[in-house]
């Protein structure tokens, strides 16, 4: 799969291949809801987002992770950070995870145009036969967030890993096929343009 990609662009965000010069902004963006406070997750703390940073992009030059930077299109703000992670060359398939937006942003359009974009790409350019999302059992917003964009529940792997609170995590694994993501797509464009509807409505009252 060619992994070589400077951007993908939508009408309210842009991802941007993720780059040491975008630290301030994120940092910025991680400490808008404290995001890392919350125990069921992996997200950055301020002080740990340059070696973050780093070991992102240590595996984007190994092949098995293209790191992106979430950028508003309206004000250049940053928003957050997603990846396609554990890509499979031979099989063409790919995760789509290690994703955090600021507290401001989710529940937005954010997410649904960056999955939309991502998701696209996958499917229609690198031609993958099936993408996965990772969530722990317990993060019950990012399971029906993943839930919510059409993906299906494979299986639960039990105690899949420590995480740094100690404790064992059970991981969800959901996934969407190629022949799923026609109707995925649709379903993705619309609750994007809902949740377009519903922001510009906010702003113009």
């Amino acid at each position: 799969m060619e992994l070589n990609i400077a951007s993908l662009s939508g009408k309210t965000i842009r991802l941007v291949l993720l780059s040491h010069a975008h630290l301030a902004g994120l940092q910025q963006a991680v400490k808008d809801g404290n995001l890392w406070e919350l125990w069921f997750t992996v997200v950055p703390t301020p002080e740990d987002m340059h070696q973050e940073i780093t070991r992102r992009l240590a595996l984007y030059q190994q092949g098995s992770m293209l790191p992106f930077t979430v950028i508003c299109q309206k004000t250049n703000n940053i928003l957050g950070m997603t990846t396609y992670m554990n890509i499979d060359h031979a099989q063409n398939r790919l995760e789509i995870g290690s994703t955090w937006y600021a507290k401001s942003v989710q529940g937005s359009a954010v997410n649904a145009e960056c999955k939309l974009l991502l998701l696209a790409h996958a499917f229609e350019v690198l031609k993958c036969i099936a993408v996965e999302f990772r969530a722990h059992r317990l993060n019950l917003i990012s399971r029906k967030a993943i839930e919510a964009i059409g993906a299906k529940l494979d299986g639960i792997l039990r105690n899949h890993r420590r995480m740094a609170n100690g404790t064992l995590r059970d991981t969800c694994v959901y996934s969407i096929l190629d022949s799923e993501w026609p109707a995925v797509k649709a379903h993705l464009q619309q609750k994007l343009k809902q949740k377009m509807a519903i922001s510009d409505m906010t702003v113009t009252r």
